[in-house]
Parts: C-alpha cells; structure tokens; sequence
C-alpha cells in the first residue's frame, strides 16, 4: 500500500527535472543559442546539453539546474520587456548593453554574469 506514495513523491522531482530542461531548452532556441553557447551558460558539456534533448533532465539542487532556473528567469524578463518578440529578444541579447557593460550573450557565460543580466532585466521590468 505504501508503493504509490513512494512513486507519487519520486515522480514529482523527475517532472520538475524534465520541465525546467524542456523550459531551458525552449529559451535557448529562442534566443538563438547553439548547444555549445547554452552549455557555456549552464556550466556544462554540450553532451549533457545534448543529452536534455533526449529527455535526461536537469536535477534540482545541482549547479547546472541552478544556473538553467536563472536563464528561464532572464528568458522570461526578457520576453516581457519585448512584447514576446522572439526577433526583439535575440537582437537586444546579441547587442552591446552599455549599463551592463558587455554582450549579454557573452555576460551570461559566467555565474555572475548572469546573476547580474537577470537583476537588471528584472529592474528594467519593473519600471514597466
């Protein structure tokens, strides 16, 4: 009787895995981002990233699914700053930002690039 509530509980983490994967993976495509540029912001392979194509997802508590959660974040600021253009989305993420002080698609290859593009993201949205 006690088998449906373990597999009820383990299935939760595995979904979450898979969402925020299929969610890291739709941003991406969106900005334009190739495997390799998006396993340069997750701090990973491009296997792995590869490999979330497939299915695997990305577990939470580890690095990489902390860095995906934060680029689903700069996504979504993102396309609410542009009005949901995609085309709008990828030229500001291409474009030098002279507040941010660089690229936002080169920034958010580090940890504290991206920490960063998503607080000021977050700040122009709020003046919204």
């Amino acid at each position: 009787m006690g088998t449906p509530a373990i597999a009820t509980a383990n299935a939760a983490p595995a979904e979450a895995a898979a969402v925020l994967a299929k969610a890291t993976l739709a941003a991406a495509r969106r900005l334009g981002l190739s495997n390799r540029d998006l396993a340069r912001v997750l701090g990973t392979s491009e296997a792995s990233v590869s490999r979330l194509s497939s299915g695997r997802g990305l577990q939470p508590g580890r690095a990489d699914a902390a860095l995906a959660l934060l680029f689903v974040r700069l996504f979504r600021s993102l396309d609410g700053v542009t009005g949901g253009s995609d085309a709008n989305a990828r030229a500001w993420f291409t474009a030098a930002n002279q507040h941010l002080g660089g690229i936002p698609a080169v920034l958010v290859t580090s940890p504290e690039g991206l920490v960063n593009v998503v607080q000021y993201l977050d700040a122009v949205r709020g003046k919204l």
